[in-house]
């Protein structure tokens, strides 16, 4: 494939959530795959919904997950701007081709006729009520007006909007990358507003009239959009690009965790889990959505899982660079149906990626993290050493503090069950017995912690192993763990035993 273009082209009417990163990932992947150009694009033509932050949100977004535009409205590029309110004087020229030509019309109905037209049509049990080649011969446009009367309200200034003229009784073909030949009637079509009342373009017209100008040559976005797409190869035909038209392909539905319906914001925050990449502020009510990544996943880890959201590699591999994506995508292995998304599955990704990366990285987020949430100071050589003690336990980086506390306070409570279970007569004498060899070694590693445990305890006919879940609950206060010896290591032998004979005592106490 030559010259490759694809855009992401979101509305900033609020925080992007994960099916938009999706339908963003996979632009960035087609065009990286084909040495193409991915650009960002925003369609704020919406003026009253547009929300402020929400364009800061997206790159901000694009930029954590490593997707960057080669063009967009701060990389700049010469089919700018990429703002579709700094192009407002570029789409009045095409409605009025499309009115000159026949394919559009004024319409100057106020919002009370539309209103009444809706509840005629509903009042006749029609189910879908709309502006459509039936009902605009009984409204006030330029099809049923005259010539004089259209020019005499325009020159009065009247508001009126443009919308498309749908052909009657034709058949509109659309081949999709992912769904094969779509063909729909048009008499189920409405004639689309392409031109607002306030001189700004509609989705539809802005989308067309910028993809072709930007020479865009594969329009990948979601399958919310296929409806519209009929209309939108109609605008091509009107504006005489068919022969330029980019190809679709539009993705499968992100759908609930038990598959019943599309993903929703307020789906997500019933089943507990996020549905923004970052976190994201409602400037209207001031709610704090919390993000993937202030939930602790890292962002290979979420784009990894997002590329599975609707596509397979055909193998059975799972783990997948950024880089390797872009290698072993292809359009030809997007599904058709809709996708489930499955939150326990993002989080073993996360776990793939925190159990492969150098431990070194996540030292400075634990010192902060005990330092901010623990008021606990902790070293970068002690830090290592819990992050490699716990790397194969946890889900989130968050996790590193929450389960490392145990290095640094000493238990107060005990696990009943194991307690009850495991704490016999002679406990409390066999573990005093190894906290006082320990004590005098204040450096040891773990290998040489268990070997001086089994040597004492055999030393004094006692079986190490019957001890060894009662030697955490002293240490620890829990029956099961990270590496016991491990943890030994870290807390260094005298204070290892200063703690061991503490919990003993503090149990006496109790019983």
């Amino acid at each position: 494939m030559d010259n490759v273009r694809v855009r992401f082209a979101p509305s900033p009417t609020g925080g992007l959530h994960i099916g938009g990163v999706r339908t963003a990932l996979f632009n960035y992947l087609f065009a990286k795959k084909h040495n193409g150009t991915f650009i960002l694009r925003i369609e704020d033509t919406d003026q009253t919904r547009s929300v402020e932050g929400a364009e800061e949100y997206i790159k901000n977004t694009l930029d954590w997950c490593g997707i960057n535009p080669e063009e967009g409205p701060d990389q700049g590029g010469e089919y700018g701007p990429y703002r579709q309110s700094d192009r407002k004087n570029i789409y009045k020229q095409y409605a009025e081709k499309l009115i000159a030509d026949g394919n559009a019309y004024y319409a100057f109905d106020t919002p009370e006729e539309l209103e009444a037209m809706r509840e005629r049509l509903k009042e006749s049990r029609v189910v879908n009520p709309q502006y459509d080649t039936v009902t605009r011969t009984t409204m006030k446009n330029s099809l049923t007006l005259s010539e004089e009367e259209v020019k005499r309200r325009i020159d009065n200034g009247d508001p009126y909007v443009i919308r498309i003229k749908i052909p009657k009784k034709e058949e509109v073909r659309l081949n999709d990358m992912v769904r094969g030949w779509v063909m729909v009637h048009t008499e189920v079509l409405d004639d689309k507003v392409l031109m607002k009342s306030d001189g700004m373009p509609t989705y539809h017209l802005a989308n067309i009239v910028d993809d072709h100008l930007m020479k865009i040559t594969h329009v990948i976005r979601g399958e919310e959009w296929l409806p519209s797409a009929p209309l939108h190869v109609l605008l091509y035909q009107f504006l005489g690009w068919e022969d330029e038209m980019p190809q679709f392909a539009h993705l499968p539905l992100i759908l609930k965790p038990d598959g019943n319906g599309k993903l929703s914001k307020r789906a997500a925050d019933k089943a507990g889990f996020p549905i923004f990449p970052l976190n994201w502020k409602d400037p209207g009510s001031n709610e704090v959505s919390v993000g993937f990544k202030e939930t602790g996943f890292l962002p290979e880890a979420m784009v990894n899982f997002l590329a599975f959201l609707g596509w397979n590699p055909g193998t059975e591999q799972e783990i997948f660079s950024l880089e390797e994506l872009v290698k072993e995508f292809s359009d030809q292995r997007i599904n058709k149906a809709g996708t489930k998304f499955d939150f326990d599955k993002a989080k073993w990704f996360n776990q793939q990626y925190i159990k492969a990366r150098p431990s070194e990285d996540f030292v400075s987020g634990l010192i902060e993290d005990l330092k901010t949430k623990h008021d606990i100071s902790c070293d970068a050589d002690t830090a290592i050493k819990i992050i490699d003690l716990l790397k194969e336990r946890v889900t989130f980086q968050s996790e590193f503090a929450a389960n490392g506390l145990v290095i640094f306070q000493a238990p107060s409570s005990f696990d009943e069950k194991v307690l009850k279970k495991k704490w016999k007569e002679d406990t409390p004498e066999a573990l005093r017995l190894f906290a006082e060899k320990l004590q005098h070694q204040d450096e040891v590693d773990a290998e040489a912690a268990k070997s001086l445990f089994w040597e004492t305890l055999e030393a004094s006919d006692y079986k190490p192993g019957q001890f060894m879940q009662p030697l955490r609950l002293t240490l620890t206060g829990e029956g099961s763990g990270p590496d016991l010896m491990a943890i030994i290591e870290i807390l260094g032998g005298e204070k290892a035993a200063e703690r061991i004979l503490s919990s003993i005592s503090l149990l006496e106490n109790q019983s």
